[in-house]
């Protein structure tokens, strides 16, 4: 028999079971401390909390429209269009033409004006001759006076119908000029709805045109935060393929729309800036920088309703703080007071953990820290 046993024996013939059961129930605890130590429930990156300047801004949305876009239409009515030459997105430059329309009515009306032109110059030399004339009877005294002022209102009014003639004749050569579709100023085409073969009326639009080819941001910012943007203050957009493009405040809208509460920012865009007309895109003013205490977003964890970071104590045993959240910068947030430099959280994976966890650091894992701004 083992040494143990014969001890237990020994021990409930002097002291009774009661005590030997006690002696018994100390030993096995005792043989269990060791293994019944707390291991880690998971190996954690860790990361400290970094202070840097971050830029300050105010967020808005918006619409991309032209800076101003220009109607393109016909200046003559009840005439065919032969030819047109551009199409939508074409860059076009200031006089250049956009289509033609059929001049055969407009030729047909020149050559009228100028024969008109013609007898109104044969009618003022014959009638200026008639009133020379009468001047040199005049010396005679073989005129009355009578016809003489008849010869004369006759000269002055065949010398307005030619001024009336050349008028009508100038009016003709504009409208034949007209049936050649200009373009006002350098852009590109936004819209079409000319065709050939169509009749155009007088002012029927065939084009669009974005002067300059020049975009703006109309931003939508909130009434409140509206004072603290100024003209010439940067813009920074965001295209729709995550890439930021700069622009300018050019200037503010007088009013307050009374149903968004927001104000409009017009925003200078630059030429080939990746946007299109139309498109509803974010982004935010530049206000200057400030100093702000981040760490990376993987590292929130957002529990009812609250958000927190799983921060270590010096026996990596975890505790959970609650923090603010602030502004975002990149893949990097900011958070209030709750923390400091020199405190450790867990990077990423905190919602697998809870108060009082014991966590093991992944090796390499120097307490890295977000990178700085």
């Amino acid at each position: 028999m083992s040494a143990p046993v014969l001890k237990i024996r020994s021990a409930v013939g002097r002291f009774g079971l009661p005590l030997v059961l006690v002696f018994a129930l100390a030993a096995c605890h005792k043989a269990a401390a060791p293994s019944a130590a707390a291991n880690p429930v998971m190996a954690v990156q860790v990361v400290a909390p970094q202070t840097g300047d971050w830029p300050q801004a105010i967020g808005a949305n918006g619409n991309v429209q032209a800076w101003q876009e220009a109607v393109i239409g016909s200046e003559v009515s009840g005439t065919r269009l032969l030819e047109v030459m551009v199409n939508v997105g074409d860059i076009v430059r200031k006089g250049q033409v956009l289509a033609t329309l059929d001049p055969a009515m407009m030729n047909a009306e020149l050559a009228q004006q100028e024969a008109a032109v013609a007898q109104a110059e044969a009618s003022l030399a014959k009638a200026l001759a008639d009133a020379q004339r009468a001047g040199q009877l005049d010396q005679t005294g073989s005129i009355s006076q009578q016809d003489i002022q008849q010869y004369r209102t006759a000269a002055a009014t065949a010398e307005a119908q030619l001024k009336l003639a050349r008028a009508q004749r100038d009016a003709a050569s504009v409208q034949l000029r007209r049936t050649r579709v200009l373009s006002p100023d350098d852009g590109v085409i936004s819209s079409r709805s000319a065709t050939v073969g169509t009749v155009a009326g007088s002012g029927t639009e065939l084009f669009r045109l974005i002067r300059d080819r020049r975009l703006e941001w109309r931003a939508e910012v909130p009434a409140e935060q509206l004072s603290r943007v100024r003209p010439g203050m940067t813009a920074d957009v965001q295209r729709p393929d995550g890439s930021v493009v700069t622009g300018t405040v050019r200037q503010l809208a007088p009013g307050v729309d009374t149903k968004t509460r927001n104000g409009i920012v017009y925003v200078d865009l630059p030429r080939d800036c990746g946007l299109a007309a139309g498109e509803f895109v974010g982004g935010s003013f530049v206000l200057g920088s400030s100093s702000a205490l981040f760490v990376p977003e993987s590292s929130i964890v957002l529990r009812d309703g609250n958000r927190y970071v799983m921060k270590l104590d010096a026996n990596n045993h975890v505790h959970e703080t609650k923090v603010t959240t602030l502004r975002r910068h990149g893949e990097d947030i900011e958070i209030g007071s709750a923390l400091t430099a020199a405190d450790r959280v867990v990077k990423a994976g905190g919602s697998f953990v809870g108060e009082g966890d014991l966590v093991s650091v992944a090796a390499g894992n120097a307490a890295s820290k977000p990178s700085a701004r």
